[in-house]
């Protein structure tokens, strides 16, 4: 039982930890905190927190779990504001994207790693971002990674597992430099491609009859690419290097299917497109049994 939760950024995925925390019986008081006060207003009237305050060390006072989930930019400066408010026992966690960023953040704001700071990261989410958008189903058959790291207490660690599984979320464990190279070709690549894609057709002489004539397929597709820009932008950022080495690779995919289809090498498009199909069945499709 976590007896104060303190969330920091009460937003899709800050507000979701919440209303599924409550409705499964698992937390008491709710604290949240944020720059917009409306929303957190809004947040209190939908009963997703208990109270609120601006300011992030005396939103974390007497606080047992404290959940950050901000922007990646904005992380240090949270962190910096917490530094030395902490009760002894309390444990933060975050959900940030890219973990490399936030080991930065910590050691620049707390001066080392703290034991029981365990860095993680919901895989769930949706296009849609504000208190308004907070689902208590969000995280259900979902996965969480945590990365831990030398210097994390076992103990927070397997607090802050208990903490994802009593919300539906199968939890996993990866490095920080795995994870980062696992979500910039799984979730951080696609995103770039949905932003691009969409923005290259946006910016067509004729775009209004490309987006009046999009398929379901486009749609779906692009969906993504009505993310907070905002977020993305940090995201793309901290996660540079890896994301730089995705996009390379996927470039060099693309122009080997442009010159197929200029050679029009019919073969070799077969043996990509049933490459990929197969793929997905197996990986994608198949995870769903």
């Amino acid at each position: 039982m976590i007896e104060r939760l303190t969330i920091i950024g009460v937003g899709l995925i800050g507000g979701s930890l919440a209303r599924a925390l409550r409705a499964a019986g698992a937390v008491g008081e709710i604290v949240g905190c944020g720059r917009s006060l409306p929303n957190l207003e809004r947040a209190v009237e939908l009963g997703v927190i208990d109270r609120f305050t601006p300011e992030p060390a005396a939103a974390v006072a007497d606080a047992d779990m404290i959940f950050v989930a901000v922007p990646l930019g904005a992380m240090r400066g949270v962190f910096a504001a917490i530094a030395g408010q902490l009760r002894p026992e309390a444990i933060v966690t975050d959900g940030g994207s890219v973990k490399g960023s936030v080991v930065a953040d910590a050691l620049a704001a707390f001066g080392q790693i703290p034991p029981r700071l365990v860095l993680g990261h919901p895989i769930a989410g949706t296009e849609h971002s504000g208190v308004e958008a907070a689902l208590v189903e969000l995280y259900q058959q979902r996965r969480v990674i945590l990365t831990p790291l030398p210097e994390t207490d076992p103990a927070a660690l397997a607090q802050v597992q208990t903490m994802w599984e009593l919300c539906g979320a199968e939890v996993t464990q990866m490095s920080v430099a795995h994870h980062d190279e696992v979500l910039a070709a799984t979730s951080h690549l696609p995103h770039l491609l949905a932003f691009g894609l969409v923005d290259t057709l946006a910016r067509l002489r004729e775009n209004d009859e490309v987006f009046r004539y999009a398929a379901g397929g486009f749609r779906d597709f692009s969906r993504i690419a009505s993310s907070n820009p905002v977020m993305w932008r940090d995201i793309c950022l901290a996660n540079r290097e890896a994301l730089s080495l995705m996009l390379a690779q996927f470039g060099a995919e693309m122009t080997d299917l442009a010159e197929s289809i200029r050679r029009a090498d019919g073969e070799h498009l077969l043996d990509i497109f049933t490459r990929a199909k197969a793929a997905r069945d197996r990986y994608v499709d198949g995870a769903k049994d």
